[in-house]
């Protein structure tokens, strides 16, 4: 016997499968091998006796000699084969429990489908298709503009502001995109126009904030309010998403509702507001990036020149309002399957369309490719310096793992103190292929080698901050394609979602575990778009779902394949803000997907542990765990602690109480004597309350892990506060885990600031849109922000009011507001 064709070994089978094999054979002498989990080139031994599994761990010597792991005093016994070592343990008294009487034979693999139905046709067909030489034809910058101030119903007063401006867009807005374009960092006819307005408009505003305001000056060259600047916090609203409440850190001020012409222009004027406040920020670091994750099966066909539209999210689904499409995001992930181009012509590809319309010249990251499967990273060049710890990798899943058409290519790094990590996968096809591509995600989890080498016990789910998850997913529709087509006709998407085989294994928890909604951690936004495959190339008028083989007919029904979903550590903050489609590409049978993101990034510690020996420090005391773990073994187990802001991991001793309450699972309890005193690098609340700790129950026989939990100190970080959260494993639920912690920080380093995003603790406020904790500059306060916003003149002033912004994000906010409606 050999190896290969050995029935009882199993290769790399996680140990929950393990013992559910052996449960199933239910004989005692019941036994497989499989690879080990904590040693790379060890394996181990699963044996069944009374109802519970017995693992022994299988160890090589520096020649490759192999030895069962014995406890001290036990005569160990040496083998040069695996095949050997069965062999000799097949009799008793050899030291197990029982002999190895009936190997367990693995599960046949059936080999994977072949993916031609994906191949691009040699020629693309000359009907149905759209030139794209060159970029989508659009009209004149001024006119969207010019029309909006035709529309707008005004008064005798501001109908002069708007003949300037209408001068101003028609004759001399060309002049300032052209200096823009040369250098130019001001708008300087624009300027020169809203000064001239404002001279006429001193009456108007008296009589719009008379009332409001008791001490108010104007003269004609300026304007001045009482100071400081207030606190300004921005709420939206669950039930009525175009509304928001503007909450004044003020007791003479009520707070002040707004609604909007729709959800978009809601949505567009928080994030206005988020841009201006942090390009006013006095801190030194941002608290918020934005990003944008693309996806896009290329079909082996080469892209068209312009991509804009993929960039820019405009498309089908929820896509930004077009008064925000154009400003540039902080990071850009593209990934993309069957690219036909090679790494360097495709990253130009991508940084010449940023360049087209940011005119910034992106920096990369990092780019990784497995055959033509491609992920390209890139960052604003301000940033650049705030990226570092960049890693790569790559994993095969095609053809029992071993070929990489399909698969999956990942790249992480730190952005000041938070971890990012980027994978983008092309799983296994054919509408019958759920278990295969749910054994694609788990095999993707375990062997993408990314981020942080100590983490390296962790599944790539836990080892970042935030981690976005595109791709190919190729997950079909379990629909008849009449009844999907007549669906999507009628724009039926939720129906369709219920027939989708990845929201079906999802609720099932058979894949992206934990890549839900509900738990308060992942998401994958709503769909609104239509499915994004598989289309006539050439158009988006029609679905070709038929494909003639020599085999007969074969059917790909449309559906979601491309997908992209993203997990990120508890009470932390990602908010996604866009999510669909593109309507203008037609090279290939899938459409291009997007996304993007507001999340939450932490400052760099300021030095890897307090300098001041004499200061006092802060510590984090465990005082109860509990938890359950799913398995059939009688072994003791302790948990190991990770953290950034630990020096090095931390252990615990061996439970001290163990029960078997429910069949194949444990209960285990550790009392305070048993569990570390955790010291952090740095003792400051406001650092303290960004760490997460990651905690792994590890058996002490094997070492192996039966499951893995984040737990975040935010909510910690009071007098003794309690966690609860669910374990799991190689992406299956292994229990759940249970604990009282208490964090302790010296007086003087309980001080924290206040960032862009955070919590609302009014119950009047059903969702922050994230609550915008904004200071304004003084010209900004006192001001009745209702009454102003509604009259003409609060439509064209807000850029004057002291924000240092871009020109190009002056003029977005600027036609923002003058093309929304807005009411108390």
């Amino acid at each position: 016997v050999t190896m290969a064709t050995a029935a009882w070994y199993h290769r790399d089978i996680s140990r929950v499968h393990a013992e559910d094999l052996l449960a199933r054979a239910g004989r005692d002498g019941s036994y497989l091998v499989r690879d080990s989990e904590s040693v790379p080139g060890a394996y181990a031994l699963c044996l069944l006796f009374q109802r519970h599994v017995h693992t022994y761990r299988i160890l090589p010597d520096a020649d490759g000699v192999l030895a069962v792991q014995t406890t001290q005093g036990v005569q160990v016994n040496c083998f040069r084969t695996l095949e050997d070592l069965i062999l000799g343990y097949q009799h008793p008294h050899k030291g197990l429990i029982t002999p190895l009487l009936y190997p367990i034979p693995r599960d046949v693999d059936t080999g994977d489908e072949s993916s031609d139905d994906e191949k691009p046709p040699q020629a693309l067909p000359v009907a149905n298709t759209t030139p794209l030489t060159g970029l989508p034809t659009k009209p004149a910058l001024h006119y969207p503009f010019l029309e909006k101030l035709q529309a707008l119903n005004i008064s005798s007063t501001a109908g002069e502001v708007i003949g300037l401006l209408n001068e101003y867009l028609f004759s001399e807005l060309p002049l300032d995109i052209e200096s823009v374009l040369k250098g130019a960092t001001t708008l300087s006819h624009l300027k020169s126009t809203l000064s001239a307005a404002c001279q006429g408009l001193n009456s108007e505003i008296d009589l719009t904030l008379s009332q409001c305001i008791s001490s108010y000056r104007c003269s004609s060259s300026s304007l001045s309010f009482p100071s400081p600047p207030f606190l300004l916090q921005i709420v939206k609203f669950q039930s009525m998403p175009a509304k928001v409440r503007m909450v004044v850190d003020s007791h003479h001020n009520t707070p002040l509702e707004m609604s909007f012409e729709s959800v978009r222009k809601c949505d567009s004027f928080c994030k206005l507001l988020q841009l201006m406040k942090t390009r006013h920020s006095q801190q030194s670091e941002p608290d918020m990036v934005s990003v944008f994750v693309g996806t896009w099966n290329m079909g082996g066909s080469p892209p068209p020149r312009g991509l804009q539209s993929w960039a820019t999210c405009c498309g089908l689904g929820h896509t930004p309002d077009e008064s925000i499409a154009l400003l540039p995001h902080d990071i850009y992930a593209f990934g993309s399957q069957e690219n036909p181009q090679g790494e360097r012509e495709w990253t130009e590809h991508i940084k010449a369309t940023l360049r087209s319309y940011t005119h910034i010249d992106f920096k990369q990251v990092a780019v990784q490719s497995l055959w033509n499967m491609r992920l390209a990273v890139f960052v604003k060049p301000q940033l650049e310096s705030r990226v570092s710890h960049v890693t790569s990798g790559s994993v095969k899943t095609g053809l029992g793992n071993t070929l990489g058409n399909k698969g999956a290519v990942g790249v992480s790094f730190l952005f000041n103190g938070t971890s990012f990590g980027f994978v983008n996968c092309h799983l296994t096809s054919g509408s019958e292929k759920v278990l295969r591509r749910n054994q694609n995600f788990v095999d993707i989890l375990r062997l993408l080698s990314l981020g942080d080498k100590q983490l390296a016990a962790f599944d790539i789910s836990l080892r970042f901050t935030h981690l976005f998850w595109c791709g190919d997913l190729n997950y079909r529709l379990d629909l008849d394609v009449q009844d999907i087509l007549k669906h999507v006709s009628k724009r039926e998407f939720e129906e369709l979602m219920c027939a989708d085989q990845l929201t079906q294994e999802r609720h099932r928890r058979k894949a992206f575990l934990n890549f839900n909604k509900y738990m308060n951690d992942c998401n994958e936004e709503k769909i609104t778009f239509p499915p994004t495959y598989r289309y006539e190339r050439g158009s988006r008028d029609c679905y070709l779902w038929q494909k003639y083989k020599t085999s007969g007919v074969r059917v790909n029904v449309p559906s979601w394949c491309d997908r992209i979903l993203w997990k990120s550590y508890p009470e932390t903050h990602n908010i996604c803000t866009a999510y669909g489609c593109t309507d203008d590409i037609f090279t290939s049978d899938h459409s291009p997907v997007f996304a993007t993101f507001q999340v939450g990034v932490t400052s760099s510690p300021r030095s890897k542990s307090d300098a001041n020996v004499s200061i006092e420090k802060s510590w984090i005391e465990l005082e109860v765990i509990e938890a359950i773990v799913k398995t059939s073994s009688k072994a003791r187990f302790f948990i190991e602690f990770h953290s950034s802001c630990l020096e090095e991991p931390r252990r615990s001793s061996e439970n001290d109480s163990q029960s078997c309450d429910v069949p194949r699972f444990l209960k285990l309890g550790w009392s305070f004597k048993q569990l570390p005193k955790l010291l952090p690098l740095l003792s400051d609340m406001d650092y303290l309350q960004d760490q997460h700790l990651l905690l792994s129950v590890k058996s002490c026989d094997g070492f192996e892990s039966y499951g893995e939990c984040c737990v975040a100190l935010r909510s910690l970080t009071g007098v003794s506060e309690q966690f609860e959260t669910f374990l799991s494993h190689r992406g299956e639920e292994m229990g759940s885990i249970r604990g009282r912690v208490r964090i302790h920080v010296p007086k003087e380093r309980r001080g924290t600031r206040r960032k862009i995003y955070g919590e609302t603790t009014s119950a009047s406020f059903s969702k922050s849109w994230p609550c915008l904790h904004c200071h304004f500059p003084p010209s900004f306060q006192s001001l009745k922000v209702t009454a102003f916003f509604n009259s003409p003149v609060g439509l064209t002033l807000l850029p004057l009011f002291g924000f240092s912004m871009t020109p190009g994000l002056a003029l977005h906010c600027w036609y923002l507001l003058i093309t929304s409606s807005f009411g108390s």
